[in-house]
């Protein structure tokens, strides 16, 4: 029988992305909608702890193990923020274009050097919702922030977020380029190892 887990996410580009990396393991990778299973109240402080408490919360309700991410920006000016809030940073009904126009106001007046950020991914992996030791990473993708936006591919915080190993923002690189560079590219990496370490020969059909 293919062995399932629950992907803690609605989002359909993560489904897939997870989709692909189990696939060649005999391994079905489910979306939390399949099992009723409502969006997890974050209340951690930080990524990891948050991309946790969505993965207990999906295998609880699923009776199945589940992953689950947590990502945002963290800028060294403002102390780290939006971080976790990053995607409603603007207040309710927070949009994209919302969030982007309230961190250049955060930041105006910062000098250059100064904009420095990241990006930061969390992944955790429970077997079930009281698992005592689950996998967990925690990556980051290193930038700065600019004046005003250029590019207009990727999403939220990408046309500020200037990569300066490449000479462009996120929203200009090209799409291969992002997903071998991004913080979700390397924490997906991690996760790889670490489930080839830990994980593949547990056998999760009676979890």
């Amino acid at each position: 029988m293919l062995k399932q887990i629950v992907l803690a996410s609605g989002n359909a580009g993560k489904l897939r992305e997870f989709s692909q990396l189990f696939n060649s393991w005999d391994i079905e990778v489910l979306p939390q909608s399949e099992f009723g299973v409502t969006d997890a109240e974050e209340t951690g402080l930080s990524f990891i702890e948050n991309a946790l408490i969505k993965a207990r919360h999906a295998s609880q309700v699923s009776g199945l193990p589940a992953l689950a991410d947590d990502s945002g920006l963290a800028v060294d000016a403002l102390g780290g923020a939006p971080g976790i809030y990053s995607a409603r940073y603007s207040g309710d009904g927070a949009t994209d274009k919302r969030n982007n126009i309230k961190l250049l106001e955060a930041l105006e007046g910062v000098e250059e050097i100064r904009r420095s950020a990241s990006f930061h991914c969390a992944l955790a992996f429970v077997r079930s919702f009281d698992d005592p030791v689950p996998l967990v990473c925690n990556a980051q993708w290193r930038g700065r922030i600019l004046s005003e936006p250029v590019g207009e591919q990727g999403f939220g915080y990408d046309p500020l977020f200037y990569v300066a190993s490449e000479g462009m923002t996120s929203a200009q690189l090209p799409r291969e380029v992002k997903n071998r560079l991004s913080h979700r590219a390397q924490a997906v990496a991690q996760f790889e190892v670490m489930w080839r370490e830990n994980m593949r020969g547990i056998d999760l059909a009676g979890q």
